[in-house]
């Protein structure tokens, strides 16, 4: 969506989904004076489903952008301006034109420099406060001007002087490749007996300087984090979470799938992971007792026909949960195919919001992590979550004999204005039934 006036085109906020009325900028990924082509992404956005990338409705040059990052807008509003490169100068104030002083001006300062300027962050207030700095004497090197943390540092490093002005006709230094700003780990791949786990691009931790007399440093709360915090802190004032965990020997499941994920991974191109059986299971026992898929809404109780099987994915700074949708209706195999796909789309940033909505029961595979006990919060506004935790060996009894099996622990969370001990310890037990049945002669087609 766009709209043409005077200062541009402008490019409004979209409605990623029906119930989507506004959305937070996460991540600007260009910056006023780029050359920004049509369908070339243009920001992060992040709403209470999905983070996406947005991509530009127009060709030409970012002249102004008018929603910084953090900030949550409606749908329909204007985030930034797009025009022709001779529009830069009046969209921003003289920018090409420089100032009195003969300083030029930062080209991503919209407006003259101080529209976002006075825009300042808990930890941005709090060290000034600390250390009796007056911010309009500091820099800002944010978006429009913006003070962040950083220059509050730098600024005490200084002494308290304002950075020295930079003459007109000198270039800036060029920014860091954005390859710089991620370390991939050393490590191979490893298994850690549930499911192989990628190596994944990790973060780059910048060491703040330090400043004498501080015994703490602060971390901005991401757009993410904050929809995943609203979400949690919801689910758990509205719902009435009880809690239970059966152990299940799945000794022949380990050997069923020993036997064949080679020859799988050869054929289908696809790891062939325990949470595709795990998740056949289920839907299989959520088809004996329904409840299970249903939500609770005042005086009634919605139960659905539809079994969405939410399949929660951990990233390095979030944890999203895309839906594989009609999971009663496909394979051990369709599933699999499945997993992978949103496994590697949501780690790669590149899930749409379709791709998580509809979910109707969660799954979290835990053990991935060596958990072997976990106390799961619902997914909001579901009944119920189920983890899978690590597969252990361990000692059992069978027959009066002590043998080595290979045993699993399933945890399950539940919505208790729905549903009640009874009904779940049935669901468990058969959801444990349907794994320790897999063996030899289990088909995955």
């Amino acid at each position: 969506m766009q709209r043409t006036t005077s200062r541009g085109t402008g490019i409004v906020m979209p409605q990623f989904a029906e119930s989507v009325v506004q959305a937070t900028i996460g991540k600007w990924l260009k910056k006023p004076g780029d050359r920004v082509e049509e369908y070339e992404p243009l920001c992060e956005v992040v709403t209470d489903k999905v983070t996406a990338e947005l991509p530009s409705t127009a060709s030409g040059v970012l002249l102004e952008i008018v929603v910084g990052e953090g900030e949550t807008v409606d749908v329909g509003t204007v985030i930034c301006f797009i025009g022709e490169e001779g529009g830069l100068a009046s969209s921003a104030g003289g920018l090409a034109g420089g100032t009195e002083n003969g300083a030029v001006a930062a080209p991503d300062v919209p407006d003259g420099g101080q529209s976002m300027r006075h825009r300042l962050s808990p930890a941005v207030r709090t060290l000034a406060e600390r250390h009796g700095i007056d911010l309009s004497r500091v820099p800002g090197s944010g978006i429009g001007g913006r003070i962040t943390r950083k220059d509050v540092l730098a600024y005490l490093e200084r002494g308290g002087t304002p950075a020295p002005v930079q003459p007109a006709g000198m270039a800036k230094p060029a920014a860091p490749a954005a390859a710089a700003d991620f370390v991939k780990p050393a490590a191979p791949a490893r298994s850690s007996g549930v499911q192989v786990i990628e190596p994944q691009p990790m973060p780059k931790i910048e060491v703040e300087p330090p400043v004498a007399g501080e015994r703490e440093y602060f971390i901005d709360v991401t757009p993410i984090r904050k929809t995943i915090a609203s979400r949690m802190r919801q689910s758990v004032q509205e719902i009435p979470h009880a809690w239970t965990s059966i152990e299940v020997d799945v000794t022949n499941l380990v050997a069923l799938r020993n036997k064949v994920k080679d020859e799988f991974r050869k054929n289908e191109g696809v790891n062939l992971t325990y949470m595709a059986f795990l998740i056949k299971a289920v839907v299989s026992a959520i088809k004996d007792y329904p409840i299970m898929n249903s939500v609770w809404s005042q005086d009634k109780i919605f139960v659905k026909r539809d079994i969405n099987i939410s399949l929660a994915v951990g990233t390095e700074d979030s944890v999203l949960t895309p839906v594989i949708k009609n999971a009663d209706q496909k394979n051990i195999v369709g599933i699999a195919r499945e997993v992978e796909d949103l496994a590697r789309r949501t780690r790669a940033g590149k899930l749409t919001p379709a791709d998580m909505e509809g979910g109707t029961f969660t799954i979290n595979n835990t053990g991935t992590f060596g958990s072997i006990l976990s106390y799961p919060i619902i997914n909001y506004p579901q009944a119920a979550i189920l983890t899978f935790e690590q597969i252990v060996k361990k000692p059992v009894v069978i027959n009066d004999m002590i043998a080595i099996r290979s045993v699993v622990n399933l945890c399950l969370s539940f919505d208790h204005r729905i549903l009640d001990g009874v009904i779940c310890g049935r669901f468990h037990q058969r959801v444990k039934e349907n794994l320790e049945s897999y063996g030899p002669d289990t088909k995955l087609y």
